[in-house]
């Protein structure tokens, strides 16, 4: 499926870009515009490997291209740099809302770290409002387009950090001016959710809901971590599930598969898998399965009943959208409308929102999706 120079595909006819889509897995420190990154760089005097905003984007390519979680996230030393003030948050969270919006997108949660955003003096509750500023900014940007788009934030402690019932604290300190949940990102492998478990407790003991990066950099233990000791409700990429699945037989399009304990739990509960299929390529999420997106068990855990769902993770480093990775994921996988719509409805039953605002939701998909 070829994708044009505007950045959009068609499947059956129709735009993939027009489609309403939820956006559940969003750095907001991997979402930055080139332009951006080079202008702010410019007001602190910050060095940075291209001048030219196509250059950039070719940079952070190759950079992110490396296979390994730990390499990939070294990218981001420059993005933060240029986070570190209250102006400068505000307009990353500004624009990254309007380029949600111009991708589709009528429900978001970014999903950021404050604590390293306090570089230039900033407390962890002014970069909270700074983001929350240039988030409603933002919406009311996309409203006077004539489109409507709701944003939330997911406040993220860094788990190979010590502050995370700090920000635990922070997260339901803004409930209600914003923040919708919480989560844990940063280095997986060796930094399990168990380690921050006197911040999942105080989360728990106040009903927030909980997101967890797990099953990327690390396999099915950080994945039971994460349920267990995170208490986690959906699972940042998840995608190493597959590895509690054997396939005992094969024939044609049928596939027979047996299920560990974990991966039927995370099944039959219908645990919202954060799936970002080019992130887990660049990441070397997926490297037991292979090397190219056909490797990927997104469709074998879709065809199993798994809830998932596609995100694009880091948008600049991947240099992506999420129209571009459903395109990738119905080219290769031979999807229609009707499965690119079921993914949206998988992550907006998993929204960090009430029942009715889910069930908005899910209304307003059916009818972008013609149903």
């Amino acid at each position: 499926m070829a994708i044009d120079q505007h950045g959009d595909a068609k499947l059956d006819g129709v735009s993939i870009r027009s489609l309403p889509k939820v956006s559940l897995h969003d750095h907001l420190d991997g979402a930055l515009r080139p332009q951006t990154i080079i202008e702010l760089a410019d007001e602190i005097d910050l060095e940075v490997p291209a001048d030219d905003a196509d250059d950039l984007a070719d940079w952070f390519e190759d950079q992110s291209d490396s296979g390994s979680l730990v390499e990939y996230l070294k990218t981001f030393d420059l993005t933060t740099a240029v986070m570190q003030t209250a102006d400068g948050l505000r307009r990353v969270a500004k624009e990254f809302v309007e380029d949600l919006a111009a991708d589709g997108v009528i429900y978001g949660e970014v999903r950021w770290a404050p604590e390293q955003h306090l570089g230039a003096g900033l407390s962890l509750e002014e970069a909270v409002e700074a983001v929350q500023e240039g988030i409603e900014e933002g919406e009311d940007a996309v409203s006077g387009t004539g489109r409507d788009i709701r944003v939330g934030q997911l406040i993220t402690a860094m788990r190979h950090a010590d502050r995370s019932l700090e920000i635990a604290k922070l997260a339901v300190a803004f409930r209600g001016r914003g923040a919708v949940g919480f989560d844990i990102a940063g280095a997986e492998d060796g930094f399990p959710a168990s380690n921050h478990r006197d911040a999942f407790d105080y989360l728990a003991s106040h009903f927030f809901p909980v997101t967890v990066h797990a099953g990327e950099a690390a396999g099915l233990d950080s994945i039971r971590s994460a349920l267990i000791d995170g208490r986690a409700l959906r699972l940042g990429h998840g995608v190493r599930i597959a590895e509690d699945l054997e396939v005992v037989q094969q024939k044609g399009d049928e596939v027979l598969v047996t299920f560990g304990d974990l991966a039927r739990w995370v099944r039959d509960r219908e645990i919202p898998l954060e799936l970002s299929p080019s992130s887990n390529l660049q990441t070397g999420a997926i490297a037991k399965w292979g090397t190219s997106l056909e490797d990927h068990p997104f469709d074998l855990l879709y065809q199993l009943g798994f809830a998932v769902t596609v995100n694009v993770d880091n948008r600049t480093m991947s240099r992506t959208s999420l129209t571009r990775e459903l395109a990738l994921l119905a080219d290769t996988f031979e999807y229609r409308l009707e499965d690119l719509e079921a993914f949206q409805l998988n992550a907006a039953a998993g929204a960090f929102l009430s029942v009715e605002e889910r069930e908005e939701l899910i209304e307003l998909i059916g009818e972008g999706f013609g149903g």
